[in-house]
């Protein structure tokens, strides 16, 4: 974070600073590192949050969170150490990150959207860093909380802050924008995550589009970056005021995706046509679902002023930087562990499948099979019985050989439905909980099998994927 005196800070948040009596100039004391809510992770000169949860009160770790570094506590009351004493602890974090970005003056890159955004997200961050100081979420720290923790990593050098904004609610995505407003707004897509609280994508779309109406106006500098191919999102062009740009794989996209195709591994590969030329790029990353969001950030460091042969190699190189999300990782057997666990949606989900399936093309040729591990999708409403059936009806169409459904009633709607669209028998099978299929699998894996695990993260999935990849590792050792 830039320097700030104590006083500075409960000024800035109209708080109380608390000397304790034997260090009278409290006040005056310097915050020179990042603010945290977790006091495991109090880096020295850092600001420590205490938030008071259900479960556990971070007051209680106050004088810990000062021991181990940090130079004083933002909370609710004081607590023994240095501190700046709030009414509430979130609104003066967010007031916080207001004031520092403000002073900061850095460009703010915001984006929304309902599948991709952590993954994009991550592309951007690393078309920016490789042109100036850049701050980003870690993992997907988008809310009310995260949002302000991430811009507070802020530095006197930090040129671009990449921020992600999620939204359950209509309203979420105005009040984030006003904590830190972008100059870019780039929204990716409407979808059905969450919509068992939005009721339908029409107020998804209601939610998502506030990201461009924050926008200054195109005399003011700003952009909005929307995705051609989705008619919702194309649609709020007519929200803004900023200069629209428009990412995608149709003809009125400015930044598009032409030859679309897959490589024998999974990976993506495509023409990348901007205003300014073109190049071929092959990605990293797995499926194709990942072309949209490369243009989408594609189009963001276009705008920022990255060439085009500076965002191609920039694409080309960017790997995954948030766990569980399309991690693929080869045994020493043989067998591919693909780790999407991280969270799911219906878009998201049959996107992995189709990765599932192009990877799997080549094992299929030496006798591996394609797995899907696949647990409940949450927050669906009442589309949720219909979308559990139509992934694994999709399972079927798309030949996946073996399904694994995992979980309770949404997991006997998966299976159900591969069952009722291709009368798969023993192909498919429902399965209690993690610890069934890691047994299951355990037992039925083979050199050039090719597995993916995905679900929504209240499922906790990563389990199987873990588990089998420390089988592995405990056999290599075994075998030395």
């Amino acid at each position: 974070m830039i320097t700030l005196s104590l006083a500075e800070v409960a000024e800035i948040v109209g708080g109380q600073a608390y000397d304790i009596p034997d260090l009278p100039g409290a006040k005056d004391i310097l915050v020179t590192g990042p603010v945290v809510y977790d006091s495991r992770k109090v880096v020295a000169g850092g600001l420590f949050a205490a938030f008071a949860g259900e479960r556990v009160d971070g007051h209680d770790y106050a004088r810990q969170a000062v021991e181990d570094g940090a130079v004083a506590v933002l909370a609710t009351r004081p607590v023994g150490v240095p501190a700046v004493v709030v009414d509430n602890v979130v609104e003066a974090l967010g007031a916080l990150a207001k004031a520092v970005v403000e002073r900061l003056g850095a460009t703010v890159v915001a984006l929304t959207g309902s599948a991709g955004k952590t993954s994009t997200k991550d592309l951007i961050a690393q078309l920016l860093r490789s042109k100036a100081p850049t701050v980003w979420p870690e993992g997907n720290l988008n809310n009310e909380i995260g949002l302000p923790i991430t811009a507070l990593r802020s530095e006197a050098d930090t040129r671009y802050l990449v921020m992600e904004m999620g939204a359950r609610y209509i309203g979420d995505i105005r009040y984030l924008t006003g904590l830190v407003p972008p100059r870019v707004g780039l929204v990716l897509n409407v979808g059905t995550a969450h919509i068992g609280e939005f009721g339908s994508r029409e107020n998804i779309a209601l939610a998502k589009g506030e990201m461009v109406e924050s926008l200054p106006s195109a005399e003011e500098g700003g952009i909005a970056v929307l995705n051609a191919d989705d008619a919702l999102v194309s649609e709020m062009a007519t929200r803004t005021t900023a200069r629209v740009v428009y990412f995608g794989e149709s003809d009125k996209a400015d930044v598009r995706a032409e030859n679309v195709r897959l490589t024998d591994t999974g990976q993506a590969a495509f023409l990348l046509r901007t205003p300014s030329g073109c190049r071929e790029v092959t990605l990293r990353l797995y499926g194709e679902h990942h072309v949209s969001n490369a243009l989408a950030a594609a189009a963001v460091a276009h705008e920022l002023g990255l060439s085009v042969d500076e965002i191609a190699e920039a694409l080309q190189s960017a790997g995954t930087l948030s766990r569980w999300r399309m991690e693929v990782t080869e045994r020493s057997d043989g067998v591919t562990i693909v780790n999407d666990a991280y969270n799911a949606n219906p878009e998201s989900v049959r996107a992995a499948l189709r990765a599932l399936v192009a990877m799997g093309g080549a094992a299929r040729a030496e006798g591996g099979r394609t797995w899907a591990v696949l647990g409940p999708m949450a927050e669906l409403g009442d589309d949720t019985l219909a979308e559990h059936d139509a992934i694994g009806r999709l399972a079927v169409r798309l030949n996946v050989n073996k399904l694994v459904a995992v979980g309770g009633r949404e997991a006997s709607w998966l299976r159900l439905g591969a069952y009722n669209e291709g009368s798969w028998g023993e192909e498919s099978v429902h399965v209690s909980d993690a610890r069934a299929a890691i047994d299951l699998l355990r037992r039925e894996l083979r050199p050039g099998d090719v597995v993916l695990v995905k679900a929504s993260r209240s499922a906790a999935l990563e389990r199987v994927a873990l588990a089998l990849l420390d089988d592995a590792a405990e056999g290599e050792v075994a075998g030395r």
